[in-house]
Formats: C-alpha cells, sequence, structure tokens
C-alpha cells in the first residue's frame, strides 16, 4: 500500500511539473515581447525580463497565476508575495503597488491574469450550491494561496486556447467556470464569493469603492457615505479597512494620486493643473503627498518615467 501511494504522489508531481513547464512555454510563445497582452476576452499576458520598480494601479476583481519569475504586491500595509506555486484572488478593485521580482532575459517573468465577474461567479454558486461560511463578513478583499495540480490543470487547458481560437468561442467560458468552482472549493471559496454576495458587509464596502473610483476628485464625506450605507461612521471604517486594508481617506488619496500621474504622462499637465483635476486645492499638500506616495516630487518622477521610457520603450 505505502509503495502504490508512493507511485501516485510521483506521478502527481510529475503531471504538475509537466503542466508548469507548459504553461510556461505557452505564455513565452503568445507574448514575446515585454509588457502586457490581452488576447481572449478577460485573459490578460504579463512579460518582463528584468525586475521592475514599483508599479501603481488599480486591480481588478481577478485571479493571478505566475508561470515564471515572483512578483510583490503591496496592499496598504500588507505585502503579498507569490511564485509559481501561489496564485492571487482580488475581489474588489484596489489601488495597488505591484514589482516583479525575479527576471531576466533567460528567465523571463511570465504571468496570467484571468478577470471574475459578479454575474459568473454568482452562477457557479447557484449551480453548486455553495453554502457561505458563516465567518465571510470583513475578509480581507485579496489574498494568495497554493496553487494546486488541477488549478494549475484548468489555467493551462485555458491558455492552451490561445492556439485554437475556434476552440475558444466555446470552452473558454467553460473553462473559467471551472476554474471559478475550484477557487470556491479551495480556500479562498468565502473571498471569491464576495463577487457575488448579497448579505454581509463586503458588498456594501463594494458599493463604497465604486463610489469612491467614480467620484475621487470630490470632497470625501465619511457621514453621507456611511449613511447611504445604513452604518455608523465607526463601523463604515472599521469595516472598509478591514476589506481593502486602508482607510476611506487612504484609498481616495491613493486614486487622486495614481491619476494625478497619468495626466501629468498622458495629457502633459503640469503638476499645479493636475493637482486641481483630481481634487486638490493646495498645490504644496498635493506635492508633499505625491512625493510621500511616489519617492519623489511630481515633476522629478514624470521626467524620470519618460526616460525610462525611451530607454526602454517595450516595458
Amino acid at each position: 500500500m505505502n509503495v502504490m501511494i508512493h507511485q501516485q504522489a510521483e506521478r502527481e508531481a510529475q503531471w504538475v511539473q509537466a503542466n508548469r513547464e507548459e504553461l510556461v512555454v505557452r505564455i513565452a510563445r503568445a507574448i514575446r515581447e515585454d509588457g502586457s497582452i490581452q488576447l481572449l476576452p478577460g485573459l490578460h499576458l504579463s512579460r518582463s525580463s528584468l525586475p521592475l520598480k514599483p508599479v501603481h494601479s488599480v486591480l481588478e476583481p481577478s485571479v493571478c497565476v505566475i508561470a515564471q519569475g515572483s512578483k510583490e504586491v503591496l496592499l496598504g500595509d500588507s505585502r503579498y508575495r507569490y511564485t509559481p506555486s501561489q496564485y492571487l484572488l482580488a475581489t474588489v478593485e484596489l489601488p495597488r503597488v505591484s514589482q516583479v521580482l525575479e527576471a531576466s532575459k533567460e528567465r523571463p517573468y511570465l504571468s496570467l491574469r484571468l478577470e471574475l465577474t459578479p454575474t459568473l461567479v454568482s452562477s457557479v454558486m447557484v449551480e453548486t450550491d455553495y453554502t457561505l461560511p458563516r465567518d465571510h463578513a470583513g475578509v480581507r478583499a485579496i489574498d494568495v494561496s497554493p496553487l494546486d495540480g488541477n488549478l494549475l490543470d484548468a489555467f493551462v487547458r485555458l491558455v492552451r486556447l490561445l492556439d485554437a481560437p475556434a476552440e475558444a468561442r466555446v470552452l473558454l467560458s467553460l473553462i473559467t467556470r471551472e476554474i471559478i468552482y475550484r477557487l470556491l472549493m479551495g480556500e479562498q471559496g468565502s473571498r471569491l464569493c464576495h463577487l457575488a454576495l448579497q448579505g454581509g458587509y463586503t458588498p456594501y464596502i463594494a458599493r463604497a469603492v465604486a463610489r469612491l473610483r467614480q467620484d475621487f476628485d470630490q470632497p470625501l464625506r465619511i457621514e453621507h457615505l456611511a449613511r447611504e450605507l445604513g452604518m455608523s461612521v465607526s463601523g463604515f471604517h472599521h469595516r472598509f479597512k478591514a476589506v481593502t486594508a486602508m482607510s476611506p481617506l487612504q484609498f481616495q488619496k491613493r486614486l487622486r494620486l495614481q491619476e494625478a500621474r497619468r495626466l501629468m504622462l498622458g495629457e502633459d499637465l503640469d503638476a499645479a493643473s493636475a493637482a486641481y483635476r483630481v481634487g486638490y486645492q493646495d498645490t504644496s499638500h498635493f506635492n508633499r503627498e505625491y512625493k510621500s506616495l511616489f519617492g519623489v516630487p511630481p515633476m522629478h518622477d514624470v521626467q524620470r518615467l519618460r526616460e525610462e521610457a525611451l530607454a526602454f520603450p517595450l516595458q
């Protein structure tokens, strides 16, 4: 009996290793230059031939898997580092800082990100008669977990569809549903169901996040927002930070500063104009908060980013 168990374990280990190697090959073949690309609806591939400096962005609800290399995501004061043996799940749109840690020309960083929609998650939950754990309220909206063999196999079959567009029209949604099912059955099932929850606090926080993203340039009125959600101010603060790892004010600040950075880079605005566009009335206050987040004053940061873009046009 022990011999049979050992042999089965060896076969499973070989199967997992073969899938990991295939995932590397297929992603590398699909994206040959550094950057990110979406080749199938909701499926994003990324590649980098060198470690990258921290990148500020908003992470949409999705599951992320690394085929090669490693990455770290910062959310508030929390750090989430993951490798090819893990996956990262995010269930609310969150301003984050991410950094590719391990990458080289010989072994580039390769990853995929699959968007997850509330409608699809809800559909799979109903189909599987998923039971929500009692302790679901206030669960952080992002975490990292081990990537098991069955989930890895589903991602490999998903990436195979890149070479079979006719099959992708039929199988993309089916494999995506399988991935959602396996996520629900895994240790992050209660976190994933936040996308479709009707009860608990997380849907209210998701509504607050949507409002902050829409009106980030407007003054933040915590009392009004908490009242709209039927929560006390202190309760709203507590639940918001439990889910997003940030206070509402910190969350709004991140959104404003990221948008200001985009405006200066993309629309060639000066710091004062960008600050005003995103809701700052005091330019010196904007400059201080910008330097606190990005490490350097606004115009120095923009100049550095433009120089890097010229030096590495494919990054």
